[in-house]
């Protein structure tokens, strides 16, 4: 059995003996999050199921566990402002409750430039491979000296889906009325019981322009990753990896008008750590 760490949950794997626009864009987003919520609540890992026990009483509180993952964590040292790039969560509480950290964004290291997403969220286990997820979200964009931000209620969920496929579809909504809905989606494949390759996809849409955060309504982002980790412990996996990224309609429009481009393709270096 191989113990698969992610943030949601912590469960046993088996490994092969061998390898040991406008409101039309609203309603999509509605929907596209309905649809995962109820995936959420209903599916779980066939492979995995009879790994699940039932808990006791006591331990269905808050608790005291502590976990810390950093996801992505990586620079592109190719690109011309060299960008790291972070993907970070924790959180604390117990197998049902748990107060939930989030951090992901990308910062320039020459030149200016940064962009991120912070939370903090409520986190309610609905299922045994799910959590359902509300807080307190803020958007942070930095670009020639100014600083804007968008301060909101993100909804979510996160878990693995059938196939160990971990998904984290969320629903922003700032005090300014953006509309944001975003998935996250990733596998690991273990090539040997300490190289793994992960796939990694990302997808961003929005119901309406905000030229401050170069955000323009429709499909505006999305990313393909491949990383490939060797685990020198099951803590610390230093890892090389390709990045594809593209921008999309309008959203290519305000990145052009910055001097940036619309896409681009990066070789990273990083670090996956968990604690």
């Amino acid at each position: 059995m191989r113990i698969r760490m992610r943030g949601t949950r912590c469960e046993e794997r088996p490994v092969p003996a061998d390898r040991a626009h406008g409101p039309r864009i609203v309603r999509s987003a509605f929907g596209a999050f309905a649809a995962f919520s109820a995936l959420a609540a209903f599916s779980a890992p066939a492979s995995a199921q009879d790994v699940r026990h039932p808990m006791p009483a006591h331990e269905m509180e808050w608790g005291r566990a502590t976990f810390l993952l950093s996801e992505v964590l990586e620079l592109a040292p190719d690109a011309a402002s060299r960008p790291i790039s972070y993907d970070l969560l924790g959180w604390t509480g117990g197998p049902v409750h748990r107060v939930w950290f989030k951090a992901e964004g990308v910062a320039a290291t020459r030149g200016q430039g940064a962009e991120g997403a912070y939370q903090i969220l409520y986190g309610r286990q609905v299922s045994p491979f799910w959590d359902l997820q509300l807080g307190a979200r803020a958007d942070l964009h930095t670009f020639a000296g100014r600083t804007e931000s968008r301060v909101g209620v993100a909804l979510g969920v996160q878990g693995l889906a059938p196939g160990w496929f971990e998904l984290e579809p969320e629903l922003f909504v700032s005090s300014a009325g953006l509309v944001i809905f975003q998935v996250t989606g990733s596998h690991d494949l273990y090539v040997t019981q300490r190289l793994v390759l992960q796939p990694r996809a990302d997808v961003r849409l929005a119901a309406s322009d905000d030229a401050a955060l170069g955000q323009g309504s429709g499909l505006s982002h999305g990313a393909l990753a491949l990383r490939l980790r060797y685990e020198l412990r099951r803590e610390f996996a230093p890892y090389v990896g390709v990045l594809w990224e593209r921008r999309f309609g309008r959203t290519a429009d305000f990145a052009r008008t910055a001097g940036g481009d619309a896409g681009e393709t990066q070789l990273v270096l990083g670090l996956r750590l968990w604690h």
